[in-house]
């Protein structure tokens, strides 16, 4: 006689803030990345204003930050797996916080193109560290709902850091903002040695061979594991469809709305907004659902409603309709991402998780960066209301190969 096998209800989000190690983890993060939007503001401020740049020194400013996540990630999380994630992340932090103070003292743009490479480095370790470790701190029903948390945090912030760092700006200066954004790396790190989990040491061989061989062992593992391969093939998607349409919106607000940045800014804040709300939907939908097609289904659900909302934005050419598609796009983007970054987290073996997570994570750097050079050549050469029809098309492409695969496999 067989047994019937249920599965434990999946956790909301207050219940995975009453499990204690993440949720001193989760607190370093949000005031870290309050710290972090703060520098960035900064960063726009001395290079606009103080150092009169120009758009395209702003976009080398974003790609100083990407390649590193795309060179250096996949092999920062062969190490990642090798060593003790909890003291990578407080290193990580240390460093962070001491490359950080660099920026007071930048007088020439290329000074601060350096140190945005050099900090984007560090993270290159830290963030498949934290992928390691949220596993180990919270049970895999609650994965969605700490992955909901950690995206509706970071748009609380996002929201939140420009009048703080207009405030410090204003009345101290733009150093105030790298001084207080390397307070938040040591806040984040001293949050950090509270924390107390095992981890089974991995057996890893030495040399340049062991190390390469370890990191193509976990290629193989993403692109011949089916779910995994269309997961980050749907987050690769998904980012450079969404790099083009933030590259091009204010354009599409200016030339096709005939509006001002006072629209412009009122998108940004739905985008924003509409994720805070997506996160908590997506975690109360996702304890509905039989947890092994809860994140795959609502994946291609998010990516469904991005490349619906795009396209209703690029077809009705009003204000209203814009608005309205804002807050549809960061719907979706929320679901997207919080049901993948569960995925991945819950069902990547946990000796490879470092390896799996900065893969990911290389292929979206990739194309975000991808996005930012491309998406202008292509506006200008055929227009950026086609071109947002292009990227809903293939979303939806993206989505409808993804559940056809899926029928297939779950």
């Amino acid at each position: 006689m067989s047994t019937l096998v249920v599965s434990p209800p999946m956790l909301t989000m207050r219940g995975v803030l009453l499990v204690k190690p993440f949720r001193r983890l989760w607190l370093g993060q949000m005031v870290s990345l309050l710290g972090d939007f703060i520098a960035l503001f900064a960063v726009q401020v001395a290079v606009v204003f103080r150092m009169h740049g120009t758009a395209r020194d702003m976009t080398r400013v974003m790609i100083a930050f990407l390649l590193p996540a795309v060179f250096l990630g996949p092999v920062a999380g062969v190490f990642v797996d090798r060593w003790n994630p909890r003291r990578t992340m407080i290193l990580s932090d240390v460093t962070r916080a001491a490359l950080i103070l660099l920026l007071a003292f930048a007088w020439k743009r290329w000074h601060i193109y350096a140190v945005c490479f050099m900090l984007s480095s560090v993270s290159s370790f830290f963030a498949p560290a934290q992928s390691v470790t949220v596993p180990l701190l919270v049970k895999r029903e609650g994965l969605v709902a700490a992955s909901g948390l950690m995206q509706q945090t970071m748009q609380v912030v996002r929201i939140a850091s420009p009048a703080a760092a207009s405030a410090l700006v204003g009345w101290f200066g733009e150093r105030a903002c790298y001084y207080a954004d390397s307070l938040t790396f040591v806040f984040s790190a001293a949050m950090l040695t509270t924390l107390a989990y095992h981890r089974p040491a991995p057996v890893a061989g030495r040399g340049t061979r062991a190390i390469w061989g370890e990191l193509s062992q976990g290629v193989r593992f993403i692109l011949g594991h089916p779910k995994f391969s269309f997961v980050i093939l749907w987050m690769t998607a998904g980012t450079f469809a969404m790099g083009c349409f933030g590259a091009l919106v204010s354009v599409f607000v200016r030339d096709v709305l005939h509006s001002d940045a006072y629209l412009f800014g009122a998108i940004g804040s739905l985008i924003g907004a509409g994720t805070i709300l997506g996160a908590a939907i997506t975690t109360r939908v996702a304890a509905r659902i039989r947890r092994e097609a809860a994140s795959p289904y609502m994946i291609s659900a998010g990516l469904s409603g991005v490349g619906a909302s795009v396209a209703l934005l690029a077809a009705f050419h009003n204000k209203s309709m814009a608005l309205a598609c804002a807050v549809g796009i960061g719907l979706s983007v929320a679901v997207l991402m919080v049901a993948a970054t569960a995925l991945l987290q819950g069902e990547t073996p946990a000796e490879m998780r470092g390896r799996v997570s900065s893969s990911s994570l290389a292929l979206v750097s990739t194309a975000q960066a991808g996005s930012m050079v491309f998406a202008g050549g292509w506006a200008m050469r055929f227009g950026v209301v086609n071109l947002f029809y292009a990227s809903a098309a293939l979303l939806f492409a993206v989505a409808l190969g993804g559940v056809w695969r899926l029928r297939r496999t779950l």
